[in-house]
């Protein structure tokens, strides 16, 4: 099962993705986990984008996408993964679709987790309030939404034209939206 997650930050990707990585034994794959590894390990990637990134700059697509490649080719991936913060924006999309033809692992599902602002924005200041992310700084958190709303969203508009996407509720306990996620799962997936 191949599988990527939507929503903005805040909405509950990783907690979702990891609970799923444990039911389907697939890897869950976050393209942030794997710029710091890379970074971390000093692979010729990883250098790459540590000199972009001291630079204050983002790192390019075509790095990231060269990371993303590199994981895909790991054996623990030939029964599929989840895929966690990638692709945000069209261009991706594209490169993304091209690189799953050019190893035969088509997309099987796009799960998009749907919670409004003000709960995402609620979870986001708890979190900051105890783990002092600056990336769940209010003013980012808004911020985010807006980017996510003007990248991301025409990205699950994108899959949705092509029938692979399904909107699950994202709000209430994080079992009651996992049973909702297994549920839209194809059976052969959860059997």
């Amino acid at each position: 099962m191949r599988i990527v997650f939507f929503g903005p930050n805040g909405s509950g990707k990783g907690t979702q993705a990891a609970l799923l990585k444990r039911e389907l034994n697939v890897p869950h794959i976050s393209t942030g986990d794997l710029l710091r590894a890379a970074v971390k390990a000093g692979t010729p990637l990883g250098l790459k984008a540590k000199a972009v990134m001291e630079a204050g700059k983002l790192v390019s697509d075509e790095i990231v996408l060269g990371m993303l490649e590199e994981r895909l080719a790991q054996a623990d991936v030939g029964g599929g993964f989840i895929l966690d913060g990638y692709p945000r924006n069209l261009a991706q999309c594209a490169a993304l679709e091209d690189l799953l033809a050019r190893i035969g692992q088509p997309l099987d599902i796009a799960i998009e987790l749907d919670v409004p602002d003000e709960v995402i924005l609620a979870r986001c200041e708890i979190r900051f309030r105890a783990e002092h992310r600056p990336d769940d700084d209010p003013a980012i958190v808004r911020k985010r939404l807006q980017v996510y709303r003007e990248q991301t969203a025409p990205v699950a508009r994108h899959f949705a034209e092509l029938g692979k996407l399904v909107t699950v509720d994202g709000v209430g306990e994080v079992e009651t939206v996992f049973r909702r996620i297994l549920a839209v799962l194809p059976r052969a997936a959860v059997a």
